[in-house]
């Protein structure tokens, strides 16, 4: 007996996604592709994403977990699929018409391990729903730095990847609960994966920042930035040591967490400023000239303290301001 082999795996994590799934999964089913799987991992939803996906779309395999994170649910997904090819896709995000069948074409001519090309933001609107937002066209030139440092960063909607590199890298990092398409998009790149970009438009972003964790939960946010960034750096070290454009990758990320830490967790702070004095001994902040100009008459820390203090103020001021209007 002849068993099909799908040539693309479509893996889509999903929790608590049921005001989305239908559009996202539409899609997909709307690529009109023969040789796919669709397979959502339920990552423990209390909504009824699950329900819808197991009476509206028979032909997609549910898989239903416990509540483990997005990376737990797309490792899941990904050794229980069998395709060459795998699309990861958010629950709440959208394929373009025809991407699939662009891409899969690119990957097989070029022979590249990762396809990528443009994507749309949708933006909420005051009625609830999403307009289109901004069509973002971008292109990985150094992609160990570039996706690092976000500089080049795409949603997994305008990514696709062989299932080679996936299993190389050995799949998603599951002790970042954010950031963690970030990290896997990097770790593809270190492991020496060939980008290839494909023109036109490959998927479409949800935008959702109330629901961001860098918004619910800022410094659980940054830290997972200390620890993305301090295991990059030991990979760094162990292949190749630290030259000038890793060193000022590093330092822009490690002066994101000290900024972003220094009124929240003090010890998070501390060992970003450690980092950063190792990186550049008598360290001084190059991301802001009125910042770099303090430090240099009172050090770092009373800078980073008057900068708090002034923001502080300035709020506090513009929410006078406004009652008085």
């Amino acid at each position: 007996m002849k068993i099909n082999i799908p040539t693309i795996s479509v893996i889509i994590p999903c929790f608590n996604s049921e005001k989305w799934i239908r559009e996202t999964l539409e899609s997909v089913i709307g690529q009109g592709l023969n040789d796919i799987e669709i397979i959502v991992v339920d990552d423990g939803s209390t909504d009824s994403s699950a329900q819808i996906v197991k009476d509206e779309f028979p032909s997609v395999r549910l898989i239903k977990t416990g509540n483990q994170g997005a990376s737990k649910a797309r490792n899941i997904g990904t050794d229980s699929s069998s395709g060459e090819f795998i699309q990861y896709l958010d629950a709440d995000d959208m394929l373009a018409p025809g991407k699939l069948k662009l891409q899969l074409g690119t990957l097989k001519t070029s022979g590249a391990d990762i396809a990528y090309g443009d994507w749309q933001k949708l933006i909420k609107a005051g009625s609830g729903g999403y307009v289109k937002g901004k069509i973002v066209s971008r292109r990985i030139q150094n992609p160990e730095i570039d996706l690092f440092t976000t500089d080049s960063w795409c949603p997994m909607a305008a990514y696709l990847f062989r299932r080679s590199i996936v299993e190389k890298i050995g799949g998603w990092n599951e002790r970042l609960p954010v950031i963690e398409d970030v990290r896997f998009q990097t770790d593809c790149a270190l492991s020496g994966a060939k980008f290839i970009y494909c023109p036109g438009m490959m998927g479409y972003f949800r935008v959702q920042y109330k629901d961001s964790l860098s918004t619910r939960d800022p410094i659980s946010f940054v830290k997972c930035c200390l620890l993305n960034t301090g295991e990059v750096e030991e990979w760094w070290i162990e292949h190749g040591g630290i030259d000038a454009e890793r060193k000022a990758a590093l330092i822009r990320a490690y002066e994101y967490v000290a900024r972003s830490s220094f009124d929240k967790d003090i010890g998070v702070f501390e060992t970003a400023y450690a980092a950063l004095k190792r990186l550049r001994p008598g360290y001084l902040p190059e991301n802001s000239k009125r910042l770099h100009f303090m430090s240099r008459l009172v050090g770092y820390k009373n800078a980073e303290r008057a900068a708090l203090l002034y923001r502080k103020v300035k709020t506090i001021l513009a929410i006078d301001m406004t009652g008085s209007a």
